[in-house]
């Protein structure tokens, strides 16, 4: 077994900005990087030596219209250059028999291969190596050693920072392993193994190979045997905090000395690994789990150079991971406290109460969004809809304190909503941690010669709607105020009142029902009316349903309504 034994700085040398520098300057060859136009940017110091100009002359200038000249002299027009040519395709190239014109207008004959630089499928310019062609083919040769490294490594390099990226992208713990897969299958390795260590114990939880690979293979995904503490292998040591480990055919080979290490065996020689890589997921006294790589063509093994690149990578994989399981343990938590304080709703008589907590997608953090329903002292029903500023678990402990909060001071005394609001606004600074919060509180109260009414304030909350059995929807944009926090000073909140038809339907939402990215609030309001339109005469838990399954998809936020139902008639 070949242990890679470089120390933490070593592996961490492929992110040094510095090494590449130091590669650069002492390259054999000249290199020139060029931006998207042909201009210089960049000459190494081979570069400067061979052609007699410094960097700082060169810098900015054509690089075509500088130096670019036929091996017998003749000019090469703009529209004949291989090198302008691959630069507008986007492709390499590369030519034996060019020449570059010196600072003392002596022309060199050289040889040179250029390759193109983009990021994310935009061209960003290319890169030009090229030699003296004094000793013929040899040159040629030598470049040409040259250039594969160099695109090799470049490559390598690119699917580190493609892998870094990709996992900042989520917070979601399935899709960042998945993501991972994607990106080193088969670019780095023609299969690859994630294993995590849970309090259960170690789980396979991804295998990823090749197009086309066979569906047996999936059957290595699931619970590991027990790490055990004398075992020397491998993946047992990695999942300990050891140092990355290089396998050849004779440490494939080699007899498992535990059950874990019999699993290991197994699953590389199944693949008919010829070449592996274990490394591990985390930084010492933090890991997470292990990755392996491996390759089953012996002509294409790995080597030290990839163990220390594919070191760094699982370090970065490992507290990227480490990220999306912490989140997601705080998510369980937050949506546990918000679906226990979302309480059973009441049913006053004739009147009908339904509501719906929808949780935002997997990998977006959960919100403080609320409802809360109760008959109050006088006899009426109050119906509450809130949203406390912020996207975690503060957020989600913050709507606990405003819920019981608003409770007690809504049962402590009869009074207009805006009052009641007004005292709450008073309490949150002394009481709680909420920094700012929206919220609508309305009473239900009648039925007063056979008609009901809704009185209500709202603090900065999107306004109700209220839909009628005509197919008529408006919405009740009277008694707003400036949300809770904002300071009103010695401004009172208003109260409005609106009339309720029978059969109608009120709707309490936030905003995560209308807000879309990529969409505007009036374009989400305006969907929003027409779909309740629609659905005005479906039974009130239908119409929640429906509401919630026509909303566009993209959504990031979670979502909270509450619909109350008006009775058609009413008794005689």
């Amino acid at each position: 077994m070949v242990r890679n034994t470089s120390g933490g700085q070593g592996r961490r040398w492929a992110t040094q900005p510095e090494f590449w520098r130091e590669v650069f300057d002492h390259l054999g060859a000249g290199l020139a990087v060029l931006d998207s136009s042909g201009r210089i940017i960049w000459v190494n110091p081979a570069a400067e030596e061979l052609l007699g100009r410094t960097a700082s002359v060169m810098r900015g200038q054509n690089f075509h219209g500088l130096l670019h000249h036929h091996a017998a002299g003749a000019y090469i027009l703009d529209e004949q250059c291989p090198l302008l040519m691959a630069l507008t395709r986007h492709i390499s190239t590369r030519s034996e028999n060019d020449g570059f014109l010196s600072g003392e207008e002596l022309l060199i004959p050289v040889t040179w291969f250029s390759a193109p630089v983009t990021r994310n499928g935009h061209l960003l310019g290319m890169t030009v190596l090229f030699a003296g062609d004094a000793t013929g083919s040899e040159t040629a040769q030598g470049l040409a050693a040259h250039v594969t490294a160099l695109e090799d490594l470049t490559d390598r390099l690119t699917v580190a920072t493609e892998i870094a990226t990709a996992l900042a992208q989520t917070l979601d713990t399935e899709e960042a392993i998945a993501r991972l897969g994607r990106l080193m299958v088969p670019r780095l390795a023609d299969w690859a193994a994630i294993d995590l260590r849970t309090e259960e114990g170690v789980r396979r939880v991804a295998v990823v190979g090749p197009e086309g690979r066979d569906a047996d293979q999936e059957a290595w995904r699931g619970p590991l045997p027990a790490l055990g503490e004398h075992s020397r292998s491998s993946l047992v040591r990695v999942l300990h905090g050891g140092e990355p480990v290089l396998l050849g055919p004779k440490e494939i080979a080699a007899p498992p000395d535990s059950p874990l290490a019999a699993v290991q065996t197994g699953f590389l020689q199944a693949l008919g690994a010829a070449s592996a890589i274990i490394v591990p997921l985390g930084i010492v006294g933090r890991v997470t789990g292990a990755l392996t790589l491996a390759r089953t063509d012996a002509a294409r093994p790995f080597d030290a150079t990839e163990v220390s690149l594919i070191g760094d990578i699982g370090r970065r994989v490992g507290l990227a991971i480490d990220n999306t399981l912490r989140f997601g343990r705080q998510r369980e938590i937050a949506e546990a406290m918000q679906r226990n304080l979302l309480v059973a709703l009441p049913q006053p008589g004739r009147l009908r109460l339904a509501a719906r907590y929808q949780p935002a997608p997997a990998g977006s953090q959960v919100g403080g969004d609320w409802y809360d329903a109760f008959l109050l002292r006088d006899g009426a029903t109050a119906l509450v809809i809130g949203d406390v500023i912020g996207h975690d678990l503060a957020a989600a402990a913050g709507m606990a304190q405003l819920h019981g909060l608003l409770r007690a001071l809504a049962w402590d005394r009869t009074g207009p909503p805006s009052a009641i609001i007004d005292r709450l606004d008073q309490a949150v600074p002394v009481l709680t941690n909420v920094p700012l919060a929206t919220v609508l509180l309305a009473r239900v109260e009648g039925p007063e010669n056979g008609l009901w009414q809704l009185r209500w304030t709202n603090a900065g909350h999107p306004p109700p709607l209220l839909v009628t059995l005509d197919g008529r929807a408006d919405y009740l944009e009277q008694g707003q105020s400036l949300l809770l926090g904002a300071d009103l000073g010695d401004v009172d909140r208003p109260d409005a009142t609106a009339p309720l038809p029978p059969g109608s339907s009120l709707l309490l939402y936030t905003d995560g029902l209308v807000e879309v990215p990529g969409t505007d609030l009036d374009t989400g309001l305006a969907r929003l009316r027409h779909h309740a339109t629609t659905l005005a005469r479906y039974p009130l838990d239908d119409f929640c349903d429906e509401l919630l399954a026509r909303m566009p998809a993209g959504n990031t936020d979670d979502i909270a309504l509450l619909a109350l139902r008006i009775p058609a008639t009413e008794p005689e």
